[in-house]
């Protein structure tokens, strides 16, 4: 079964339990703050499928992986880019829509 562990659901649930156990409201630094380390795993998770798919490639040519196992992970690592590539263009489009708006 192909997943994309760049945004999986446990990430979602640990930061919604941070939430609920956090008494005190958090500041806004507080919240950019882990917003920012959430975004930096996931780059780091497309960075690793990125490295995985290369190491499968390497293992197909000397002949320790299948053609099928190579495709997946390469497949894997293109769709990780490619929506990595989407959620870029909409925080920059989102920017610049903030920013075109008048006070």
């Amino acid at each position: 079964m192909i997943q994309n562990n760049m945004f999986s659901t446990q990430g979602i649930q640990s930061l919604q339990m941070q939430s609920t156990a956090q008494s005190k409201p958090s500041t806004p630094a507080e919240t950019i703050e882990s917003f920012g380390t959430y975004l930096q795993n996931a780059l780091g998770s497309v960075a690793a499928q990125e490295t995985q798919a290369h190491e499968m490639s390497n293992q197909f040519l000397v002949g320790k992986a299948n053609v099928d196992q190579v495709m997946i992970a390469s497949e894997q690592a293109l769709l990780s880019l490619q929506l990595t590539t989407q959620v870029r263009n909409k925080v920059v489009e989102a920017y610049q829509e903030i920013m075109r708006t008048q006070l």
